[in-house]
């Protein structure tokens, strides 16, 4: 077996794993969303998400960018200095402490500030209680960052995937049973993040993979920041990017219409969810093919799991696309049917950005995180001005069309500069014609404006869609010898016989 099927093998078994640890993650995140929003108002739905948005931006100014460049470091000091690992890991962990507990005070202080941007008196009551989680919070997203660096999925899985996500639903439950108050959602959360922390520190001593003697390594901090300076930034303006609509039609309109916006955002981001899954073992695994000079396997490895990607993600697409206020209506209710037509828009631009793949995750591979940042920075600025000029006009939509638009160009400028610097894009012949293939079905069926009003006949139109979809990859000779060598591993990993199909596929290659 070549070195790049071993590869791909790996990173799908890891992908498995991860991805079954998403599912359950969102499953039971979305039916929290979908029990505070039919059992608050739409006003309160709006502030939960609005207090969430401003401790996800605080949580990525605390982490520093480290989440994103510790398991490329780890990777690498592995490589060439394992001596110095247990020095940058509490290194990292101590500058993370310190600019989380600084930034938690500061959000304390600045809470009647931050009330009156957004014009919301409900945020006073529950902001100071959901800051609170915030060291916590940065911490456990930095102690995961660090297990993916070894290649190791469990921390992620059992305790940010699974603990995490049924702990908060148990709690979300109780505050609805006891009929308690809507700022004991915040207590809730609250709760959850730090018993999260508490048990996964302790099974990462346990399991070695920290030390319990912590050393503050001035040089290799300064190194590591460095590094994760430029990605630190460009994670705020990603994320600055995915919340601006949030974020600017608080400040426009009301809670309520934040809440509205956010059921179909919820919705829409579900389409990142095998891109999430893939490249949480994409970076530690492919970036030894970069440190070995092997670039044509590397862009290879990428064009084959950009085209998997693209090919799991198209059924949901599909389902949420053309169905969206059925959708909508099935999961947040009749109340929330104003935003389909923002989950259509949405879906558009998550599906780009799944359909380009993992182009940052090669950026920061190939040493490039200031081009990451440059591309983030000019995605977040058209966003923030599409904003402006479309949420005063349009709403509910003109938001949504600022951040797909966004997304658009972020993709688009981060392949183009991949390509520059490494000639590595995802656009292999065969993937080319499956966009084809996609495209031309889903206007067919677009065109043809069915009349469904049930969410199981519109799941049975999607995967009827899918099958002709699958067929026409197989009749176009779509498939590449790496797909065989994957099925593999889903064989293995289902514990089914695949051996039929694996021969069918093999007469269309």
């Amino acid at each position: 077996m070549s070195e790049i099927s071993h590869t791909l093998q790996k990173i799908m078994r890891g992908t498995g794993i991860v991805f079954a640890g998403v599912v359950i993650s969102m499953f039971f995140g979305f039916l929290s969303r979908i029990l505070i929003a039919r059992n608050f108002s739409i006003d309160e739905y709006g502030v939960y998400n609005l207090a969430l948005t401003i401790l996800s931006i605080a949580i990525t100014v605390a982490t520093l960018g480290f989440p994103n460049s510790l398991p490329r470091e780890i990777v690498f000091y592995r490589e060439k200095d394992p001596s110095k690992i247990n020095k940058l890991i509490s290194t990292a962990l101590i500058i993370v402490v310190l600019s989380s507990i600084l930034l938690m005070v500061f959000l304390i202080l600045e809470t009647e500030n931050i009330v009156q941007i957004f014009k919301d008196g409900k945020l006073s009551q529950v902001l100071p209680i959901i800051v609170f989680t915030l060291p916590f919070s940065a911490l456990t997203n930095v102690l995961i960052s660090i297990s993916q660096g070894f290649g190791r999925v469990r921390e992620k899985i059992y305790f940010q995937n699974i603990i995490y996500p049924i702990i908060y639903l148990l709690l979300v439950i109780s505050v609805i049973f006891l009929n308690l108050n809507f700022s004991f959602i915040f207590f809730a959360y609250t709760i959850s993040q730090i018993f999260t922390f508490l048990i996964l520190i302790i099974n990462m001593l346990k399991m070695k993979i920290l030390c319990f003697e912590l050393s503050l390594d001035l040089t290799l901090g300064k190194k590591l920041v460095v590094f994760s300076i430029p990605l630190f930034f460009a994670g705020i303006l990603s994320f600055v990017m995915g919340w601006t609509d949030t974020l600017m039609l608080g400040y426009y309109k009301n809670s309520e219409v934040v809440g509205l916006y956010n059921s179909a955002s919820s919705i829409a981001r579900l389409l990142t969810i095998f891109l999430n899954s893939i490249s949480f073992l994409y970076v530690p695994l492919v970036s030894s093919f970069y440190i070995q000079g092997k670039l044509n396997e590397m862009g290879r490895i990428y064009q084959i799991l950009t085209k998997w990607i693209f090919s799991l993600t198209l059924p949901l697409f599909t389902l949420i696309f053309l169905f969206s206020k059925i959708v909508i209506a099935f999961f947040f209710g009749g109340r929330y049917l104003e935003a389909s037509r923002v989950l259509e828009i949405l879906a558009l631009g998550f599906m780009f950005h799944a359909s380009t793949g993992l182009n940052g995750s090669n950026l920061i591979i190939i040493g490039k995180s200031r081009l990451n940042l440059a591309g983030t920075s000019f995605a977040a600025l058209l966003n923030i001005i599409l904003n402006f000029v479309l949420i005063p006009v349009y709403g509910l939509e003109g938001a949504a069309i600022a951040t797909t638009m966004s997304y658009f160009v972020l993709n688009i400028l981060m392949s183009f500069w991949l390509y520059k610097n490494s000639k590595i894009h995802p656009f292999s012949w065969n993937y080319v014609k499956s966009l084809v293939i996609s495209f031309i079905l889903l206007g067919i069926l677009k065109s043809l404006n069915l009349n469904v009003d049930n969410i199981w006949y519109a799941v049975l139109v999607s995967i009827v869609f899918v099958g002709v979809y699958f067929l026409l990859l197989l009749f176009s000779k779509s498939i590449d010898n790496e797909d065989i060598d994957l099925l593999l591993t889903v064989e293995k990993n289902l514990g089914v016989d695949l051996t039929l199909l694996k021969r069918i596929l093999k007469k269309f290659i």
